[in-house]
């Protein structure tokens, strides 16, 4: 069965486009020219993934992510965008962006994004349930849950995925390059420092305030969770 794809943009020229060349590589397209209405195909049907522009009408793109993720809806999202601004991208990627492209776009370059978040959605729907754990700090990979010492914390889609990668290699060092490869995907355009950014997001999360902290930096290499570091 083809994937879905709704496509989010009100410029109709580029909606077009994205529509026949996407049909044209099997996918099943739909097109919503506006926030509100995107909202109501999210809500209302399954979808593979969501093309949505941030600069549209009725809704902006980052407030219907927005909205999406508050009702728990973890459909792979790639942000489209006439910016090229890293708050835009940043704040995005908080609001639970799997992915953005920045317009104007090669569309072989989409199409690999499209790719490898259709790839990351089939690989975690088919691994088995189980629970990732260091210490206190324990993941529920089936409920999606992080708790550390029975305490929920909250993580953005990102901050999670980077946290089981971290996990799954628990006691292994792994590099940016790795790290960007498995979290972001082996097409990511940027800087190898989002690693960092993310690093620092979730150390305030998950070690701040307890006396162990397990993510480790390793120096001149990358990134470790260490079960008996101080």
């Amino acid at each position: 069965m083809a994937e879905r794809i709704l496509i989010v943009e009100d410029e109709q020229k580029i909606s077009r486009v994205l529509q026949l060349e996407l049909d044209y590589e099997g996918y099943e397209t739909t097109v919503a020219a506006n926030g509100k209405q995107a909202l109501e195909y999210i809500e209302a049907e399954d979808w593979g993934l969501v093309l949505l522009d941030i600069m549209i009408p009725e809704l902006s793109g980052l407030e219907v992510l927005r909205r999406v993720r508050r009702q728990g809806n973890e459909t792979p999202v790639i942000l489209l965008t006439a910016r090229d601004e890293v708050y835009d991208k940043v704040n995005g990627l908080d609001l639970g962006a799997n992915d953005y492209i920045t317009k104007p776009f090669q569309i072989e370059e989409l199409l690999a994004r499209i790719r490898a978040n259709l790839r990351k959605t089939v690989q975690s729907g088919s691994s088995s349930d189980e629970t990732l754990q260091a210490g206190d700090l324990q993941i529920d990979t089936a409920a999606h849950e992080v708790t550390r010492s029975g305490n929920m914390i909250d993580l953005t889609p990102r901050e999670y995925d980077l946290l089981v990668c971290l996990l799954e290699n628990k006691n292994r060092v792994l590099t940016r390059d790795q790290l960007i490869e498995k979290v972001w995907g082996f097409d990511y355009i940027g800087e190898t420092n989002v690693v960092d950014v993310y690093i620092r997001y979730l150390r305030q999360k998950v070690d701040k305030g307890y006396d162990k902290a397990y993510i480790q930096t390793i120096r001149g290499v990358g990134y470790s969770i260490k079960e008996g570091s101080q």
